[in-house]
């Protein structure tokens, strides 16, 4: 197995940039149009052709499901040319199919990679998640705490009143409860319809998004997708799978997995130095979604490396064939 020293982040990233690019253009025509599978379809095609151009050893351990259900990116599935290092995978083709079909904002093409083993092997049940950005000390929040504790505490931590505090959460019925104590703390709610990953890199830019924490339960895939860009970004989070039932116990035994009971930190899921990058198909808070005119389409990433703290934004005009 390749050493982590191995792993060229630097040579790597724009690559990876490439490839959450080619997935984001490959969906664009499909914006608005309604049909959901066919956006995702061809944004795992074209994301798939991309990567495979990479001179890396990949496998995705965070992709479109088990290999009966995917058969393209699956979990498991090795892609790259296999002559570079070998390295973990994540990724959303689009995170946000409703979003893009609706053509509604926050649809992004997602793709993170580390060095071999680095990610969460996350098996597809929920995660409970929780999340802030940058500057505070480690553990004032937790999800152990209640909903409103964690308002108060994120509001004494910033020396600000909970009035002041806005929590992003995923509109499910699921979370009516947890929306009514966050209410009664006289915390703000910006309720999303779809498209987690983004709602926690939210909470990494505060002066750009307005959001300060985000909480609620989600896919896992996307929880580990989310540790990987707060890695880059900076900001805590915290993850505990939920089971519903025996066969989804018995696939997080499959991944790998012993204690169901188990908090993820944001470096629990992600273990070393990892690259992400994001591509917008909708317009949304991070990055700007695709833009067409004339003979041209154009598209938004932003790109990351944990090891540098670097985040770069670019813009890609492509000529339309």
């Amino acid at each position: 197995m390749p050493k982590v020293d191995d792993f060229n982040d630097r040579m790597l990233s724009l690559g990876l940039a490439r490839v959450s690019e080619a997935a984001a253009l490959a969906s664009a025509r499909l914006i608005g149009r309604g049909d959901e599978k066919a956006a995702d379809q061809a944004a795992v095609n074209a994301m798939r052709d991309e990567l495979n151009k990479l001179d890396i050893a990949g496998v995705v351990v965070i992709g479109e499901g088990e290999r009966d259900e995917a058969p393209m990116l699956f979990i498991g599935e090795k892609v790259g040319t296999g002559n570079g290092p070998g390295v973990d995978i994540a990724l959303d083709p689009l995170e946000g199919t409703t979003l893009t079909a609706k053509d509604m904002p926050n649809a992004l093409t997602v793709i993170a990679m580390g060095p071999r083993g680095s990610m969460l092997h996350a098996p597809d049940v929920y995660m409970d998640k929780l999340a802030i950005g940058p500057g505070f000390r480690t553990g004032v929040v937790t999800l152990d705490m209640s909903p409103a504790e964690r308002v108060n505490a994120l509001a004494s931590a910033k020396g600000c009143s909970t009035g002041d505090i806005t929590v992003c959460v995923l509109e499910r019925p699921r979370h009516e409860d947890m929306i009514e104590a966050l209410r009664n703390t006289g915390a703000a709610i910006r309720l999303i319809t779809d498209g987690d990953v983004a709602g926690v890199m939210h909470c990494a830019e505060p002066h750009l998004t307005g959001i300060d924490m985000y909480m609620g339960s989600g896919g896992a895939p996307e929880g580990v997708l989310a540790a990987a860009a707060l890695k880059c970004m900076g900001g805590q989070m915290f993850g505990r799978l939920m089971f519903r039932n025996d066969d989804e116990r018995n696939r997080a035994k499959k991944a790998g997995i012993t204690n169901f009971d188990r908090v993820y930190t944001r470096d629990d899921m992600v273990t070393a130095d990892v690259i992400f990058a994001a591509t917008g198909v909708t317009d949304g808070s991070i990055v700007s979604g695709i833009k067409r005119e004339v003979g041209y389409l154009t598209a938004e990433t932003i790109l990351m490396r944990s090891k540098t703290g670097s985040v770069r934004r670019m813009s890609y005009r492509n000529p339309t064939k």
